[in-house]
């Protein structure tokens, strides 16, 4: 039998990342259409939007759990059918119910790919330094969709129907169903112990209120449905890690705590999250601020984001590289220094100072946070044993979507309510103007553009200005803070050597690892 190839396996992995995340940013585009087809209301636009990240989140745990127990391969190429079907429901749907029905379809198959996928790269490169590259080369794949993705879905829209950015998902989806039975091992930990499913509601009762208050508060600010969702979020996660806790001999946990009991796992999760939640926000403030205070289009600002994700890109592939020499815990927080150091330097960059200055600083951001996602990645797979890889897998993409959550709706209202203090509006506003106008800097621009000539410009500028403020101010925290997780990095990542070669497993000792290998291989 033909010996399987790791990186081909890679390629399989790989190209469906790319493409779904393609289909994610095509989406955005395609959203006017939709709504004027499907005569959608504001609402079900929303519903729309959201229920795919809703139910990714959501089921994400449960995937990786679920892959550990029937394997990763099983899982992955069943969540593959599942996307694929459910693309092809979402691309001709009749209704915006019958969409919003796909795309809940489509966040459940979602959910299964990206933990089987790491769990399978785990499994695929047992060499820390090859399994870092792996990790890279995967992330930029995954990445590249939110720089392809506007491109491909401007000419998709102009010469083909809304549903053709559905559609996209399906060939890499055959593709894996062709090829994963092939080029990727089965990997499984058969376990005896009955599923815990009162414990997959408890997941998605915590996971689902959180994300959903989380995104109100950022999108409409502080009102007591999200505060309540957030509240009840909390309580039943409590609940949840005491389940977990009392997991016994008769009954699995759906997520194993004692994960966390590792020091690097948990320190490289935190720090995951934290610079997620960071970062992720800036980036939104950058677009944003490209947009609504440069005055560019999005396609243009697209294009000025170009360097920053080549940026990316090259420090995820680096990484790996200077972490055979330099200390895996050096290096990340050497590289989040770097990137408090591309966030500080926005604050120096006034209103009116055109993209290029603040695309450098965002490009220097993007180069340190290279190390922290892809070595973090690496130590908490590394760090989980083999059969709760895809429990790993899961929870570094959970914290990934938290943080990332979490920083726009912490950093989005503080960025909000410095806008609402700076902003000095002109004398002269009408009275139904005044608030829309001191509202957000978006609001501000669309007033403005139905006042006369100076007026319109004056408010302009004094949004802009205000806008400005508020950039700089969330700028100066997020550098603060990325400095402060540098450094609590170091303390708690020091300890960890550069990335070395992993030692043969000897026949004598490989015991039941190397024969649930084999088992899994079959």
């Amino acid at each position: 039998m033909m010996k399987r190839s790791p990186w081909l396996g890679l390629a399989v992995l790989a190209l469906p990342a790319l493409l779904v995340s393609i289909d994610v940013f095509v989406l955005l585009l395609a959203m006017p259409r939709i709504g004027e087809q499907l005569h959608a209301s504001s609402t079900e636009q929303l519903w729309i939007l959201d229920v795919y990240g809703f139910l990714l989140s959501g089921f994400m745990i449960t995937m990786g759990t679920l892959g550990d127990r029937i394997g990763r391969r099983r899982l992955l190429l069943l969540g593959a059918a599942g996307f694929g079907v459910a693309s092809v429901v979402a691309a001709y749907s009749t209704g915006p119910v019958m969409l919003i029905a796909a795309r809940a379809g489509l966040g459940i198959a979602g959910a299964t790919l990206a933990p089987s996928a790491l769990a399978l790269i785990s499994g695929l490169f047992p060499d820390p330094r090859r399994r870092g590259l792996a990790i890279g080369v995967w992330m930029v794949c995954f990445m590249s969709g939110a720089v392809i993705g506007p491109v491909v879905g401007g000419l998709l829209l102009q010469h083909f129907w809304w549903g053709s950015a559905f559609l996209l998902g399906v060939p890499p989806m055959l593709l894996l169903l062709v090829l994963g039975p092939w080029l990727l091992p089965e990997q499984r930990h058969p376990d005896t112990r009955a599923f815990d499913l009162p414990s997959v509601g408890l997941s998605l009762g915590a996971i689902l209120p959180f994300v959903y208050g989380v995104k109100e508060l950022a999108r409409g600010g502080l009102s007591p449905v999200p505060l309540l969702a957030v509240a009840a979020a909390a309580v039943l996660g409590v609940v949840f890690v005491r389940r977990q806790m009392s997991a016994g001999p008769g009954r699995e946990p759906l997520l194993d705590l004692r994960l966390f009991r590792d020091r690097a796992f948990a320190a490289a999760l935190a720090g995951m999250f934290a610079g997620t939640m960071l970062t992720g926000a800036m980036m939104v403030f950058i677009t944003q601020h490209l947009q609504l205070v440069d005055g560019l289009s999005p396609r243009a600002a697209g294009l000025w984001l170009l360097p920053a994700a080549i940026a990316t890109a090259a420090s995820f592939q680096v990484a790996p590289l200077l972490a055979r020499r330099v200390p895996q815990g050096r290096l990340m927080a050497g590289g989040l220094l770097l990137s408090a150091a591309g966030v500080a330097a926005v604050v120096l960059i006034p209103a009116g100072a055109g993209p290029l200055p603040i695309i450098a600083a965002f490009i220097v951001t993007n180069l340190g946070m290279g190390p922290m996602v892809t070595l973090a990645t690496g130590i908490v797979l590394g760090s989980a044993p083999p059969e709760r890889a895809g429990s790993a897998g899961a929870l570094n993409e959970v914290s990934g979507e938290f943080g990332y959550a979490l920083g726009i709706a912490l950093l989005g209202s503080l960025g909000t309510a410095v806008y609402r203090a700076a902003v000095d509006l002109p004398a002269g506003l009408p009275a139904p103007a005044l608030a829309g106008a001191r509202d957000t800097v978006t609001s501000a621009t669309a007033v403005a553009a139905g006042l006369p000539g100076d007026l319109g410009d004056r408010l302009l500028t004094a949004a802009r200005e205000a806008s400005t403020t508020g950039l700089h101010v969330v700028a100066a925290v997020c550098a603060v803070a990325l400095a402060g997780l540098a450094v609590v990095t170091y303390r708690m990542l020091r300890h960890l050597p550069p990335l070395r070669a992993a030692a043969p497993v000897q026949p004598e000792s490989g015991g039941a690892h190397t024969a649930a290998a084999a088992a899994g291989d079959r």
